[in-house]
């Protein structure tokens, strides 16, 4: 059996990397006693196995509740703002793709977002210009539209690279550079 040093170490819950915010999360406690104490009647192998399988599975389902409700509320904080800055989502899709296929040359679209205003811009830069740089835009989104981005697979129809990049955007990301940028 392992001492109750090992046993803790063993089942230490650590927040994931990445983890959001300053919020802690739940960490299976220890029990007051050791597995076997509640023996002959409650076996140490019982214990054991409530203890640190089935109450760390609730733990940790309550940890993965909890990161998804915050995901869900930074989602829906984005979402809030492209709808009231560009009306609705496909809205501000078909913006950015528009403002993207412009771009002569090579360049960027880009999603940004304007902190003396607090909204969120579409703006387009050519070459390697610099979003900030150039604009003042904190960058959220970037779509690469120089042709090594796309050209390969989708040679110069730089509209349907476009219209498939939406399928890879990490909006994950996207949201964390917005809400870092709000503070």
């Amino acid at each position: 059996m392992l001492s109750r040093a090992a046993r803790s170490a063993s089942r230490t819950l650590v927040p994931a990397p990445g983890s959001r915010g300053s919020r802690q999360k739940h960490s299976l406690p220890d029990l007051p006693y050791d597995y076997g104490a509640l023996e002959p009647h409650i076996s140490a192998q019982i214990m054991q196995l409530h203890h640190s399988k089935h109450h760390a599975t609730y733990v940790n389902n309550l940890n993965a509740v909890e990161e998804k409700y915050l995901e869900a509320l930074e989602k829906g904080e984005l979402l809030e703002a492209i709808k009231r800055d560009f009306g609705s989502f496909d809205k501000f899709k078909e913006k950015l793709t528009a403002v993207s296929v412009g771009v002569q040359g090579s360049g960027w679209g880009w999603l940004g977002f304007n902190k003396d205003q607090g909204r969120l811009q579409i703006a387009a830069c050519s070459n390697q210009d610099p979003l900030q740089g150039t604009t003042g835009l904190i960058p959220l989104l970037g779509i690469d539209v120089w042709e090594h981005a796309y050209y390969l697979q989708y040679k110069n129809v730089r509209p349907d690279y476009l219209k498939a990049i939406w399928n890879v955007i990490n909006w994950e990301n996207v949201t964390e550079r917005y809400m870092a940028c709000k503070k």
